[in-house]
Formats: structure tokens, sequence, C-alpha cells
């Protein structure tokens, strides 16, 4: 989890509902096992969701300042971009430049829909339908 997924919830619900580990930091645990490295040979696919525009922005220069950034960077196995910001943010020339970047990287993208958004505003921005992700992943996987 980013920094800024833990101020919506704590790494203790994600790991309490998923009875998964979950993850939030670089350099935790590195010793001879570099986490973004294990963890980008472990997973199937990786999901962002919901994806900022800020995250979309430091994936298409090739940041790797956080996890999950250094993970994205290191895998070879398929990623699965969720977009969900305001429709302004999301139709910002540079946003569409970068989610082009990443397309052309090879990622995949499912979203936003049109609707009602966080900030109260309707619009394209939202975070796909959860079905649909899931739907998504498997044909990736």
């Amino acid at each position: 989890m980013t920094d800024s997924a833990q101020q919506f919830i704590t790494p203790l619900t994600i790991q309490t509902l998923s009875c998964e580990n979950v993850y939030t930091d670089l350099f935790s645990e590195y010793c001879s096992d570099p986490k973004h490295i294990s963890l980008s040979k472990k997973a199937g696919i990786i999901v962002i969701a919901p994806a900022t525009a800020d995250i979309i922005a430091r994936l298409a220069t090739g940041r790797a300042n956080d996890l999950l950034t250094s993970v994205v960077l290191a895998t070879k196995k398929p990623v699965l971009i969720c977009p969900a910001m305001n429709a302004n943010m999301w139709s910002n020339p540079l946003t569409q430049e970068n989610v082009r970047k990443l397309i052309n990287a090879g990622h995949k993208f499912i979203g936003p829909e049109k609707g009602e958004l966080a900030c109260g505003e309707e619009g394209c921005g939202r975070l796909a339908d959860i079905e649909k992700i899931v739907i998504k992943i498997k044909q990736l996987i």
C-alpha cells in the first residue's frame, strides 16, 4: 500500500479482510530479499486500484520511489491499472499522454467509468465496476 492509500484505509484492515500480508515500505525486511524484486516475481498480476493521476504519472516517467512503483518496474507480469480521479484530471492532456505511454509499454487499463465522482461532480473518472475489474484480471492471468 502506498502512503496515500494508507490515508484511506489501514494496512491492518486490508490484511484482515484479505488474510494476506500487506506491504507498505520499500526497505522493510530488505536483507538478502529485496521486497520489490520478490513481490514482482511472486505476483501473477499487478493491479493498481484505484490508480490516481499521480501514480499514473510516476509510472509513466519510470519513477521507483516507493514499493509500488518499484514492483511495477521490476515485474514482467501483467499490470492492470484502474484509474479513478476527477473528470478534469482524467481528461487532462498530460494524464492522457501518460496513459498512452503506459499502454505503449504494455500495461493494461480498465476504466474509468462515467458517473458520480467522490468530489460530488458527474463525469468520467469513476473506478470501474469491481466485477468488470475481476473479469479483466481473469483474462490477463
